[in-house]
């Protein structure tokens, strides 16, 4: 693989973050360049990026006029990366040393990613610092149906999704297969970009070794996704069904996670009702569906004994934790 990356950062009022994450692209020396998009911050987000760019010219500056999310924010930046891959950094994380060559070592493949750890701000300088090359650096090949179901709840991982994983994309495959975040998303972009990626053909490698600092805070808006953005993502599932056909394990694992999404859909639904219009309308709603009643009630009692907890919700338990487990 070629050792020319572009690192994408998406921001939205990150001032006091996304100059570390910044910083953490810069010293890895296969970054050509860190476009950051301002998705119309109203913090010093620009100024503090702007001060950046003064010190490396490798950090570009795009501004949002209104805010539209983070996958429309990524698709600014891939229109105009010049590098023959791209890395997505969100403003609240940094990159481990030596990620993106131990990535770009990867071979014959289109997509490339690495375990996740998962820390607190307070533990976000000892991950950094820790040595993650005692873990096996080994790659192994990840195909659509395990992607898929590395993201369902039976699946046995540990709050965890492999959606959450940040891997290294081709651009020219990217680019070749006309393939770019679904803007109309805010729940899910990646996952969905992954997933249409793997459909078109791409390859993908994954490594158990840590190469990516994620920070988990108690206002995450992973935690506060709403009907809306469900349903957004439930559509574009069933989008994926719809792309070509499927082999049979691919194809279920697709099904079982469309009504995962459908179940999570029904009880968001279900709060709002009960909240803003009370409980009656709320149990009307769950009663004119034959097959909602029971699975909204069985995502209450997962919610009430913190089942439902992902990767990107649950705090570590010890300062930091990995989204794959190691050996």
């Amino acid at each position: 693989m070629s050792a020319s990356v572009t690192v994408i950062i998406a921001a939205f009022n990150a001032q006091d973050t996304v100059p570390r994450a910044i910083r953490s692209a810069l010293i890895q020396p296969e970054t050509v360049e860190v476009i950051v998009v301002d998705d119309a911050s109203r913090d010093a987000t620009c100024d503090v990026v702007t001060n950046e760019a003064k010190h490396d010219p490798r950090v570009h500056l795009i501004r949002q006029g209104a805010n539209h999310g983070p996958a429309a924010a990524r698709n600014r930046a891939l229109d105009v990366a010049t590098s023959d891959y791209v890395a997505v950094l969100d403003s609240d994380d940094v990159f481990l040393p030596r990620r993106l060559a131990h990535l770009l070592s990867a071979e014959n493949c289109d997509m490339v990613a690495d375990n996740i750890a998962f820390v607190t701000p307070e533990n976000l300088s000892e991950a950094a610092g820790r040595d993650w090359s005692v873990i096996d650096p080994e790659f192994t090949p990840l195909g659509a149906a395990k992607f898929v179901r590395g993201n369902l709840r039976n699946h046995g991982m540990s709050r965890g999704e492999l959606g959450f994983l940040k891997p290294v994309l081709s651009l020219d495959f990217l680019k070749q297969n006309k393939l770019r975040y679904d803007p109309s998303l805010r729940l899910g972009e990646d996952y969905d970009l992954y997933v249409r990626m793997l459909l078109a053909g791409a390859q993908m490698q994954l490594t158990r070794r840590p190469g990516y600092a994620a920070v988990v805070r108690s206002n995450s808006l992973s935690a506060r996704h709403g009907a809306t953005e469900l349903a957004k993502l439930h559509t574009a599932l069933q989008s994926h069904l719809d792309i070509r056909p499927q082999n049979s394990g691919l194809k279920q694992a697709m099904q079982q996670h469309l009504r995962e999404v459908r179940r999570k859909r029904d009880h968001r639904v279900f709060l709002d009702l009960k909240r803003e219009h009370g409980t009656w309308a709320a149990i009307r709603y769950l009663t004119s569906a034959r097959d909602r009643g029971w699975p909204v009630t069985l995502q209450i009692a997962r919610d009430k004994l913190k089942l439902s907890e992902t990767a990107g919700e649950a705090a570590p338990e010890s300062g930091s934790r990995l989204l794959l487990s190691v050996k």
